[in-house]
């Protein structure tokens, strides 16, 4: 058979991480002394679909790291409503894989007009998205071809930790980031197929996250809906319990990505209620009587949630296989959407 432009795409993950480190190091210096001197009271997101959800974990591991509130501006507010914002002291991260979406460059270029320092996450670094930022770290990915993102997005993550790291020079963040492209070669040797047998036939289910792995829920609820024509939905492992959870009964099926963090112990009080109640889950844990999933050795708390979707993409471009679906080009859908 022949290999889909997903799997390959996919296989190149590390390549992608080590290139992003290595070519990126001196655009990271400088802008990590930009922002230090602009001392940001406020980040605000520029983002849509797996874009977004990269955001997102930027949201968290900045909050997390440094106090400082993140925000998601829906792109919308400049380009079709032409709304006013203030921004001083603040940084508007704008991420798109090919930079042409018409309302993510509108919102950028709004952003820095309300006083905010623009910096762009993408792909294509001559692209409308970075001549409209004040600062562009290319996601050094090389082409992507599959509808569904996956290097770009891992990339995209990888590019908001290192702007992290390298503005709060926080070394153990540094080292882990380091590390990461020989652990997502790990993370793709690992073998999610127990899932597989489960959901081959499945119409949906519930995927949970804590913090940045709430980010990778979301991604991960995105990709069975484009690839595999799943209805997952992401929830907090928190907030399921708010509502979602009275959907649970026998047999519906939960995806839990349970890291080794300071949410752990809530997480795993979650799922053991989830359990109980007749859910069939699986974990990126261990513990009793739960399918338990193979994940690589932790790194670090801001790192380890990623490498749970470097394992999940090899899963899923099989399952959407398995259930007789093309993961390169779902339906209804193409690489690149210009929205206003």
């Amino acid at each position: 058979m022949t290999q889909t432009f997903m799997a390959r795409e996919i296989a190149e993950i590390p390549a992608s991480i080590r290139a992003s480190i290595g070519d990126n190091r001196d655009r990271l210096a400088v802008l990590g002394d930009d922002i230090r001197a602009l001392a940001p009271q406020l980040f605000v997101t520029v983002a849509r679909g797996s874009s977004d959800h990269a955001a997102g974990y930027f949201k968290y591991a900045c909050e997390i790291m440094t106090g400082i509130p993140v925000a998601s501006v829906g792109p919308s507010v400049a380009s079709v409503y032409d709304a006013k914002l203030r921004l001083p002291r603040s940084v508007a991260l704008a991420i798109s894989q090919s930079g042409q979406s018409p309302d993510i460059v509108a919102m950028t270029r709004a952003a820095r007009g309300a006083g905010a320092m623009g910096v762009a996450l993408t792909n294509n670094p001559d692209s409308a998205l970075a001549q409209e930022s004040t600062h562009c770290l290319p996601l050094c990915c090389g082409p992507e071809y599959s509808v569904a993102a996956t290097k770009s997005f891992v990339a995209s993550v990888v590019a908001g930790l290192e702007l992290l790291a390298a503005w709060t020079e926080d070394q153990a963040l540094a080292d882990a980031l380091a590390t990461l492209p020989d652990a997502s070669e790990q993370a793709l040797a690992c073998d999610w197929s127990a899932l597989s047998d489960r959901l081959v036939r499945a119409p949906a289910l519930y995927v949970l996250g804590r913090g940045a792995g709430y980010a990778i829920a979301s991604e991960i609820a995105l990709k069975f809906k484009e690839t595999s024509a799943i209805h997952a939905e992401a929830y907090s492992a928190a907030e399921v319990l708010h509502g979602p959870a009275a959907l649970v009964e026998r047999g519906f099926p939960v995806l839990g990505l349970i890291c080794e963090d300071a949410a752990q112990d809530s997480f795993r009080d979650t799922a053991r209620r989830l359990q109980a109640q007749g859910a069939d889950l699986f974990v990126t844990d261990t513990l009793d009587g739960i399918g338990a999933l193979p994940v690589v050795a932790p790194l670090h708390p801001l790192v380890d949630p990623l490498l749970r979707v470097v394992s999940f993409y090899g899963f899923i471009e099989a399952l959407a296989r398995r259930r007789g679906l093309a993961p390169d080009s779902p339906r209804h859908l193409r690489k690149v959407t210009e929205t206003v």
